[in-house]
């Protein structure tokens, strides 16, 4: 069942399928493609000349790209040099990417052109100073490339065949402002690859991935670029998802696999039912992940297009999936699926943490071989879930007689939008620095696309309140997903006798209002 030959190091399977698989397409996208032997020469060549110009074992090196092949090469090309990679999403905001260099300690970025002078900005304003290695068409005008370092290395690269060291920090949103620095193994990622992707979804090398995910996400990375990488498949990435622009190329009928989260699969499905469009080609598997599908939509998506659309559960904490439905068998709609071979899930009581009854809600808490190593610099939360060598999700969830688990709601104050994680007390740390807020806080509320948006209630100081004025100072801080949908004005924010905020109340409230 286990596909263990997938878990290797990235020098290894890159040697292996440019001798097996020389000519074939590895990735492509809008700009140019990749064979698996160019790969694994542009790649041992960019990791030399990453060494060359003083990248040791265990630097931090940011990814500062749009998804592509040059994302790709960079990434595979930093693990080749022992580097320890921390991906930066090309439409944060500048305090999120100042954030992370500065948090990660990054000695060197991998940026697109376009974006020279605001890391100059954000380098000259957090007092750093990393080297630059630009890629993009516009590269040659910005400095020094990543095509350059593809090219002209006289020593081997250092590949590292050390699996379980740390290669990877990826920020995710918490309960608490600040994202923290996920850290991660090319082990425990490949654990995915060979427990999950391979036997469950039977993605190997006959098949062509259509990928709109975004690469610097958990999910993308070990999906889109690792494990596309070991099984030795072909991958066309696209920048950004359009609904119409997947359709139209499903169309083309060269398409097997098609990840994406739940508001990508309502927009296709809606998109279809205005076009007439009834098939999606030789699509033979949707993936979905990154936040809960709801039953309605899995069904509705499955009738129309009759192709199979299956749901799991992951985070990335655990290198992405903790459950996944399988593409044979019993299934039943609503349920992120059963335990990924080789993990361990028990539903505790969140108090007491003894199991409960089959059918009874309780906390998730997951053991296994793809277990994060911990939160980068931050002992304290890394203890407070990492327990007795279960990882405690903060998610609630129920499972039934069969062992197939439903995710059910969050301990955790997390918003998911879309997809992306939100932390509340993020947004609420930009919104208190508008000087017209005396205070406020942020709570989730549904919607009928995206599953949940941020809503934001302000207590305005005395004067004359903007509400635009609000937006516009969120837009300069945070990413445009965390921009508050809507904001209210409140006399006061509800909060317990130790000052925690008590968000079930303002949700109460708009429900009366």
């Amino acid at each position: 069942m286990l596909h263990l030959e997938l878990i290797a190091p990235v020098a290894t399977l890159l040697d292996r399928h440019a001798k097996a698989r020389p000519d074939k397409v590895a990735y492509w996208d809008s700009l140019r493609s990749v064979t698996y032997r160019q790969l694994a020469e542009r790649t041992a060549q960019i990791a030399a000349n990453l060494v060359k110009v003083g990248v040791r074992d265990g630097d931090r090196i940011a990814i500062y790209l749009p998804n592509g092949v040059d994302w790709i090469e960079a990434c595979l090309a930093g693990l080749r040099a022992g580097a320890v990679l921390v991906p930066i999403s090309f439409d944060a905001a500048e305090a999120e990417i100042s954030y992370r260099l500065t948090d990660a300690a990054c000695g060197l970025v991998i940026a697109h052109a376009s974006r020279k002078e605001l890391i100059a900005k954000i380098a000259g304003q957090a007092g750093i100073s990393p080297q630059v290695i630009h890629a993009g068409p516009s590269a040659a005008q910005a400095g020094t490339t990543l095509e350059a370092f593809a090219a002209g290395a006289t020593a081997p690269p250092p590949d590292p065949d050390d699996i379980d060291r740390t290669s990877f920090i990826i920020y995710t949103s918490g309960t608490t402002g600040r994202a923290k620095g996920v850290l991660l193994s090319v082990r425990g990622m490949l654990w995915i690859a060979a427990a999950c992707w391979a036997p469950i979804a039977e993605i190997g090398e006959n098949d062509v991935v259509l990928s709109p995910l975004p690469l610097f996400h958990s999910y993308a990375l070990n999906l889109s670029v690792l494990t596309v990488l070991a099984a030795g498949a072909s991958e066309h990435i696209l920048e950004r998802f359009s609904p119409q622009q997947v359709l139209e190329l499903m169309q083309s009928g060269q398409y097997t696999v098609f990840p994406g989260v739940p508001t990508m699969f309502h927009y296709l499905l809606h998109r279809a039912g205005e076009t007439g469009v009834a098939r999606l080609g030789n699509v033979r598997l949707c993936i979905s992940a990154g936040a809960i599908m709801p039953a309605t939509l899995n069904e509705a998506f499955e009738a129309r297009f009759s192709t199979p659309l299956l749901d799991g559960y992951g985070i990335t904490e655990t290198s992405t999936m903790v459950t996944m439905n399988w593409l044979r068998g019993a299934r039943p709609l609503g349920s992120c699926g059963l335990p990924v071979p080789g993990l361990a899930v028990r539903i505790v009581d969140p108090v007491g943490h003894e199991d409960v009854a089959i059918g009874a809600e309780g906390e998730l808490i997951v053991r296994g071989p793809n277990l994060m190593q911990g939160y980068h610099n931050k002992g304290a939360e890394t203890a407070a879930v990492l327990r007795g060598g279960w990882y405690h999700t903060g998610d609630l969830a129920r499972s039934d007689a069969s062992g197939y688990l439903t995710i059910t709601g969050r301990i955790k104050e997390l918003i998911i939008r879309g997809g992306q994680n939100i932390a509340p007390a993020e947004i609420e740390e930009v919104v208190i620095r508008h000087p017209q807020v005396a205070d406020c806080a942020v709570v989730g509320v549904k919607h009928d696309t995206l599953g949940e948006v941020p809503c934001l209630f302000v207590v305005a100081k005395q004067g004359a309140f903007d509400a635009a004025s609000v937006t516009d100072h969120c837009r300069t801080h945070l990413s445009a997903y965390k921009i508050p949908e809507a904001i209210h004005l409140v006399a006061e924010i509800p909060r317990t006798g130790s000052g925690k905020i008590m968000r079930y109340k303002l949700v109460d409230g708009l429900k009366q209002g």
